[in-house]
């Protein structure tokens, strides 16, 4: 019989995610909370409020594992939406029995007491900031219940996404100006190693551990290339599209504190700046070495990258 998954969030990674899952035949739900988008070969979609318990419960009903891939629209928000819709996903899994599956972010670890050390999966989540720290609970609490014997979940974290369908983040959001061959400011000191994930990786991860129970009830990392500088980083998107490389500048500092006065998302930014100003290396070795996930070839990253700011779906070889 035909599985069927659960996926929540239409972002670029929820996107993926339906995506590999109807590729290998799986039945795959992929809700939204306007459950509209460009149709996806063998995935239906459909509208749900996903902190409404109940919702998410009857469209769990019978599948494999729930997926969590919501993201939020701003960072200012997260502090309301966030802890109703974790508690509707783990009251989902507790009903149905799915595994609960999650995608997450780097931000529970918060700045470690070594910065030149990379982030592995044994690292505490000890991040102080709002943001961080919310997603420490969040993880706790479900990893808890995990041991409790309540339900069954796994994390997945990744870095900073680049890849197909990836438009706002750190290198995607500058990517379209710098392909057109005009210099970029970034955050931060873009000479550091930052470390950059796929979303395709992040889906491979969270589909394949579906069927690992070895890797249930802890935090895994997605598959991510070696770390490279913003400055390599852009240059090599530039490169995959035939561009030559531009010029890659920090934003003064203090326009967080300037500027955050007036624009929310900057005021934001300041409890995450220290991602950009220390190296930010992400270790997946562990997935690669247990569960034999190795992350796309970086060229493929980058072209793919490139891709989606230019609109094409490939850039020529």
């Amino acid at each position: 019989m035909t599985r069927h998954h659960l996926v929540v969030g239409a972002g670029p990674v929820g996107r993926q995610t339906a995506l590999l899952l109807a590729e290998r035949g799986e039945g795959v739900t992929l809700a939204s909370r306007s459950g509209t988008g460009e149709a996806l070969p063998g995935v239906r979609r459909v509208a749900v409020d996903a902190a409404d318990a109940d919702a998410l419960a009857t469209l769990a009903d019978g599948s494999v594992a729930m997926h969590n891939a919501v993201n939020p629209p701003s960072y200012d928000v997260w502090p309301q939406w966030w802890p109703p819709i974790a508690e509707a996903f783990l009251t989902a899994a507790e009903r149905t029995g799915a595994l609960l599956v999650t995608a997450g972010p780097l931000y529970a670890y918060g700045p470690l007491s070594d910065p030149d050390r990379a982030m592995t999966e044994d690292l505490p989540d000890a991040a102080a900031g709002v943001k961080g720290a919310l997603r420490a609970a969040m993880t706790a609490e479900a990893m808890g219940r995990h041991r409790a014997g309540r339900l069954r979940a796994v994390e997945i974290r990744g870095s900073d996404y680049m890849g197909p369908g990836v438009t706002s983040a750190h290198v995607a959001a500058v990517a379209p100006r710098a392909l057109a061959g005009k210099a970029v400011r970034m955050f931060g000191d873009p000479r550091l190693p930052h470390s950059y994930t796929d979303v395709r990786d992040m889906a491979r991860a969270m589909v394949h551990l579906v069927d690992e129970p070895e890797g249930w009830g802890r935090v895994c990392h997605a598959p991510t290339n070696p770390a490279r500088s913003s400055v390599e980083t852009i240059a090599d998107v530039c490169r995959a599209a035939g561009r030559e490389p531009v010029a890659v500048r920090p934003w003064p500092r203090a326009m967080l504190g300037l500027g955050g006065l007036a624009v929310p998302f900057l005021r934001e930014m300041r409890e995450t700046a220290y991602q950009f100003e220390r190296p930010y290396v992400l270790d997946s070795s562990a997935i690669t070495e247990r569960f034999g996930l190795a992350p796309t070839p970086w060229e493929e990253v980058c072209s793919a990258t490139a891709a989606s700011a230019l609109g094409v779906e490939r850039v020529p070889a």
